[in-house]
């Protein structure tokens, strides 16, 4: 349509407008009109110019596009959980001021701190007295075992164990998990959380900036439930060496075949933080299933390939709290898997490793996180 149509349109319209004495009406409708087909003869030219690109170069704009503005996968939730996650994020802190509360003749006692996530994560601190040796002490991050959090006591629980260490010549950290004794935070719990593997990662490596650890010979111990914390940071950042009192849940499944019998377990009350959690992530997940794609990624016996370090177990076949059976099936996987490893059965010693057997045990985990 050409200007001189549109003007005689107008005119048209103008005229019959005066003679039906409809003023104000035809004026405006012809102007939409006039504005459509403007548009409609843009679009038209816009289109024929689209359509005389080869097939070729429309693929090539999109790819261009896409690379530019590449679009933003959905968040998985509880992504924290999951070993690629862990294995991703970056672990940095350091201990504060060391406030010494012991004296032991061969070690000294201080009680210290280290941020995880913005949270304060307090930590006992033992340091064996003497001259420090060439390179610095041997080091390990001691994680604590199941102990409902407001009854867990920093110089209390696991004294004996974290004397012996350090008396043996060993740095020992021991660490309040979060939401336990005075650390900040909320105790989310050790198996459908990742808040306990990440603590341990950052008090790992505030230990290795210790000036008097020697940073190569940094390695983990855990007990009961942190056999699961600490086996998921060893698969997460390949630590060198680990040591396992009687631990539980590794490939998930054997956590439904055995399960745990504590007496000491407190469930979180059903209006707590905690259990709104573990609700939302049933939710959005569903109970555990070897199927799922998400529970997949939480089991760290699903990534063992290209996992160097070294695991030392020890474990009493009268323990009437987590099944030796754990500690059998996880040695026949890390053997399939080629890690390095040893199992030791007591034959008493209960759950925690009582008696002979306690003596026996610290000997042999004390001489593996030396050499």
């Amino acid at each position: 349509m050409t200007k001189e149509n549109y003007f005689c349109i107008l005119k048209g319209m103008v005229l019959n407008d005066e003679k039906t004495g409809n003023s104000g009406f035809a004026l405006p409708l012809l102007l939409i009109v006039v504005i459509i087909a403007a548009i409609s003869a843009i679009g038209v030219n816009i289109f024929f110019q689209n359509t005389s690109k080869s097939n070729s170069e429309i693929i090539t704009d999109l790819k261009k596009n896409i690379a530019v503005n590449p679009p933003t996968p959905s968040p998985v939730p509880f992504k924290e959980l999951t070993i690629p996650y862990l294995r991703e994020r970056n672990y940095e802190s350091t201990f504060g001021a060391l406030e010494k509360v012991r004296d032991r003749g061969s070690y000294s006692g201080y009680l210290t701190s280290f941020d995880s996530e913005g949270f304060k994560v307090n930590t006992y601190l033992a340091i064996p007295t003497g001259d420090t040796p060439p390179g610095g002490f041997p080091a390990v991050v001691f994680v604590h075992g199941y102990i409902p959090p407001a009854q867990y006591r920093t110089l209390v629980n696991y004294d004996s164990y974290v004397d012996n260490l350090a008396s043996r010549g060993l740095v020992v950290a021991k660490i309040d998990l979060r939401g336990h004794a005075e650390s900040e935070g909320q105790a989310f719990g050790g198996y459908y959380s990742g808040d306990y593997v990440i603590d341990t990662l950052n008090a790992y490596s505030a230990l290795q900036k210790l000036d008097v650890v020697n940073p190569g010979k940094v390695g983990l111990w855990g007990h009961s439930m942190a056999g699961n914390i600490t086996f998921r940071a060893f698969v997460a950042k390949n630590i060198p060496k680990l040591v396992i009192w009687a631990g539980a849940v590794y490939t998930y499944e054997d956590m439904q075949e055995f399960r745990i019998a504590d007496n000491s377990y407190q469930p979180p009350p059903q209006e707590s933080e905690r259990q709104k959690y573990r609700d939302e992530l049933f939710a959005a997940h569903g109970r555990f299933s070897p199927d799922s794609e998400f529970w997949k990624t939480v089991v760290p016996t699903n990534y063992l390939e290209g996992v160097e370090g070294e695991i030392q177990i020890h474990h009493a076949v009268d323990d009437g709290v987590v099944s030796i059976g754990y500690s059998r099936n996880l040695v026949e996987i890390l053997n399939r898997a080629g890690i390095d490893n040893l199992l030791i059965e007591y034959p008493s010693g209960g759950h925690n490793l009582t008696g002979t057997s306690f003596t026996k045990a610290m000997e042999s985990t004390s001489l593996f996180l030396k050499n």
